[in-house]
C-alpha cells in the first residue's frame, strides 16, 4: 500500500474495557453469527440509539405538519377569476414553502445531529465490541463508547450535517428557479456538485466516525488516517457502504410503495441503526487489520486480562497448591526436596587420564572432597528457601495426617498411592 499509518499501535480504545478475542471463522461468517446469536442485543442497542434520535424524527416530523399547515392557509387556487378578494400570482409559491421550511428546520437538525451523535457514539462502540468479544453487550459499555467516543463522533457527523443542509437548500433554490421560469443552469451545476460533495462528504465522515470510535487519536491524526483508510479501499468503501445504508435504500423505496415504507420504520425500530453499525464497523475493522496488526487473544487470555490483580494473585496461588499436589501424589523427590549445587561452566573437575601417577589420584580426591564441600555449603544455605520449605512441609503435613489403621501399629508408607487416598 502506498499510505502506511503508524500511530495506531497500541491505541485502541477498547484497551482496558474488553479484549478482542479471535474469530474462528471469517470476518462476514463471524459478523452474521454474531447477529443472530446476539439478535436481543442488537435490538436493545437500537433501542438506545433510537432514543438519542428522536429529536431528529421531531424535527422532520414538525416540519411535516408546518408545511401543511402552510398548505391550508396559501391561496393555491386563486388567479382562477373567481372569489374575492383578489391575490397576486402563486407561482413558485409551493417552492417558497419548502425553501422557507427547510432552512429552519433543517438548521435545527444540524443541532440535532449534535443528540443523535450521543447514541451514534455509544452505538457504534457497542456493536465494535460485540463484533471483537463475539457476544458481549452492556449498557455499561454503551455509555463508555459515549464518554470515550461523543467528541470524534459529533464532529463528522455536524460537517455532514452541514454539507447535507446546503444540499437541500440548493435543490430547493433549483425547484424555485425552475417554478418562476428562471434560468437554472447555474442551480443545476450547483446543485450536482454539492450532491457529489456531499456524498464525498458523507463518507469521509464515516471513516471518521468509525477511527474516532476505534483509536484514541489527536485531530490531526484522525483527520490523516480517516482520508488514508478512504483512498486506501475505495471500491470496498463504496460497496460496504451501499450495505451499510439498506435501511435507508428501504425507506427511499418506500417513499413510492406505502407498504415498504411502513416496513422500513419497523425496521428501523427493531434493528435499522444496530445494523448499520454493526456492517460499517465490522468492515472498517477489517480494513483496520489490513494496516495494523490486530492484538488476538484467546477466550483464556481474554477472561485472564480482565481479572484484578487480586485474583491472579489468588489464581496463581491455585495453581502453586495444584502442581504441589501434583507432586504430592507422584511421592517426595530427593531432587525437589533440597538444594543442588548449579552446575559451573567455568568451574574446573580434576579428571584421570589414561596414564596416571598416585599424585594425581591424590589431587582428584582433594577435588572431590571440594566439591563435596560445596554442594553440602549450598545445600545448608538454601534449605529454608521458600521453595524448599514448603515442598517438604507437604510431606510432613500429608505424614502427621496418615493414621495407624485399627489392624497394625505401624504408619503407612508414603507412597504415590497412600498420597491420593
Amino acid at each position: 500500500m502506498a499510505f502506511t499509518v503508524t500511530n495506531l499501535e497500541g491505541n485502541e480504545i477498547a484497551e482496558g474495557e474488553y479484549v478482542r478475542t479471535a474469530s474462528e471463522g471469517g470476518r462476514w461468517g463471524d459478523t452474521w453469527s454474531v447477529f443472530k446469536s446476539n439478535f436481543g442485543k442488537i435490538v436493545l442497542n437500537n433501542l438506545f440509539v433510537l432514543l438519542f434520535f428522536l429529536p431528529a424524527v421531531a424535527v422532520f416530523f414538525v416540519r411535516t405538519l408546518y408545511v401543511g399547515g402552510l398548505g391550508f392557509q396559501y391561496p393555491f387556487n386563486a388567479n382562477t377569476g373567481i372569489g374575492y378578494p383578489a391575490y397576486p400570482g402563486t407561482q413558485g409559491l409551493t417552492e417558497s414553502i419548502y425553501l422557507s421550511a427547510d432552512l429552519l428546520f433543517y438548521g435545527l437538525l444540524i443541532v440535532a445531529g449534535l443528540i443523535a451523535s450521543i447514541g451514534i457514539a455509544g452505538g457504534a462502540y457497542s456493536m465494535k465490541k460485540l463484533l471483537n468479544t463475539h457476544g458481549k453487550f452492556s449498557i455499561k459499555s454503551f455509555f463508555h463508547g459515549v464518554k470515550v467516543g461523543y467528541l470524534n463522533v459529533a464532529a463528522p457527523v455536524t460537517v455532514f450535517l452541514c454539507f447535507y443542509y446546503a444540499c437541500v437548500l440548493i435543490g430547493d433554490w433549483k425547484n424555485l428557479n425552475a417554478a418562476r421560469g428562471l434560468s437554472t443552469a447555474g442551480a443545476i451545476t450547483a446543485y450536482v456538485f454539492i450532491i457529489i460533495a456531499t456524498v464525498l462528504v458523507g463518507i469521509y465522515c464515516a471513516w471518521m466516525l468509525a477511527t474516532g470510535v476505534s483509536y484514541k487519536l489527536k485531530v490531526g491524526q484522525l483527520f490523516k488516517n480517516s482520508f488514508i483508510f478512504m483512498i486506501g479501499s475505495p471500491i470496498q468503501t463504496i460497496f460496504f457502504a451501499g450495505l451499510t445504508l439498506m435501511p435507508v435504500w428501504l425507506f427511499m423505496i418506500g417513499l413510492s410503495v406505502t407498504f415498504i415504507k411502513y416496513l422500513a420504520y419497523v425496521v428501523f425500530i427493531i434493528f435499522g441503526f444496530s445494523y448499520m453499525l454493526l456492517v460499517w464497523m465490522s468492515f472498517t475493522q477489517w480494513v483496520y487489520d489490513l494496516y495494523v496488526t490486530p492484538n488476538l487473544k484467546k477466550s483464556e487470555e481474554a477472561v485472564k486480562a480482565k481479572k484484578t490483580p487480586q485474583e491472579l494473585a489468588a489464581e496463581q496461588e491455585s495453581e502453586a497448591k495444584r502442581i504441589a499436589g501434583e507432586l504430592l501424589a507422584a511421592g517426595k523427590s530427593e531432587l525437589i526436596a533440597k538444594p543442588i549445587l548449579p552446575i559451573d561452566n567455568n568451574a574446573e573437575v580434576k579428571t584421570l587420564s589414561v596414564t596416571f601417577t598416585r599424585n594425581d589420584l591424590n589431587v582428584v580426591s582433594e577435588n572431590r572432597k571440594k566439591l563435596n564441600a560445596d554442594i553440602l555449603a549450598y545445600e545448608e544455605e538454601h534449605k529454608n528457601d521458600a521453595g524448599y520449605k514448603e515442598y517438604n512441609a507437604l510431606f510432613v503435613d500429608r505424614e502427621k495426617a496418615l493414621k495407624t489403621d485399627n489392624k497394625k501399629s505401624k504408619k503407612k508408607k508414603i507412597s504415590a498411592d497412600n498420597l491420593l487416598r
